[in-house]
């Protein structure tokens, strides 16, 4: 299994193996239970479709609930999928713990970031502003965006006020710190992406694995 549903519950500091006192992300990792599982004769790709936090059935539509009867499991709220190998031995009702990492040194780790609705240059993309001085009317204006003559237009990609925020983001080789197996949580060194309590998809680290082989 590559990886698992959970949960940021915050952040914390802690002494690793090493005796550091290093900044870690404490994360709910599982239980997922397997829904379903997809294959390439069937589906066209490998896969399996996890399940996390559990829902109640009449909150959920009759192809679902469909799905989690023949799976054997209580309806769930997330679905996430997560690609496996196509000779993989997960059968659909197999709950999956963070046990699976276990001697996995980082990992990456999906979120969608805190949204900060609409905001200027100086927060959203760190521009210095105008002077503070006094007489001085753009303190934290954008300032000019034209051109000339020539091209007469707006550049594509200009840093300009917008919406900030709210955007999937994967932080990716997060060292795990510690892996505490009975209690499904995770710790992971720095931040992930995500307010308190949002979801978050953990995977074994893609290009460590790369630089492995």
């Amino acid at each position: 299994m590559n990886g698992l549903i959970g949960k940021k519950l915050g952040m914390t500091q802690v002494h690793d193996d090493a005796g550091r006192f290093v900044p870690v992300t404490v994360i709910a990792a599982g239980p997922c239970v397997v829904v379903q599982r997809k294959t390439a004769a069937r589906d066209g790709y490998d896969a399996v479709q996890l399940g996390y936090a559990e829902q109640k059935e009449s909150r959920v539509g009759k192809a679902q609930a469909g799905r989690f009867k023949k799976a054997g499991v209580s309806a769930r709220r997330v679905l996430r999928e997560v690609a496996v190998p196509a000779d993989a031995d997960v059968k659909e009702g197999a709950e999956i713990t963070a046990s699976i990492f276990e001697g996995v040194s980082h990992v990456d780790v999906s979120g969608v970031t805190k949204g900060r609705g609409y905001q200027g240059v100086v927060k959203r993309h760190r521009m210095g502003g105008g002077p503070q001085s006094h007489g001085h009317m753009s303190h934290r204006r954008i300032g000019a965006i034209g051109q000339r003559t020539w091209p007469a237009r707006i550049m594509k990609n200009k840093r300009m006020p917008g919406h900030m925020g709210n955007l999937h983001v994967t932080t990716q080789n997060l060292r795990v710190v510690q892996v505490r197996a009975a209690d499904n949580v995770l710790l992971v060194e720095g931040a992930v992406p995500g307010p308190t309590g949002g979801l978050v998809l953990v995977k074994k680290a893609l290009k460590k694995a790369a630089k492995k082989s």
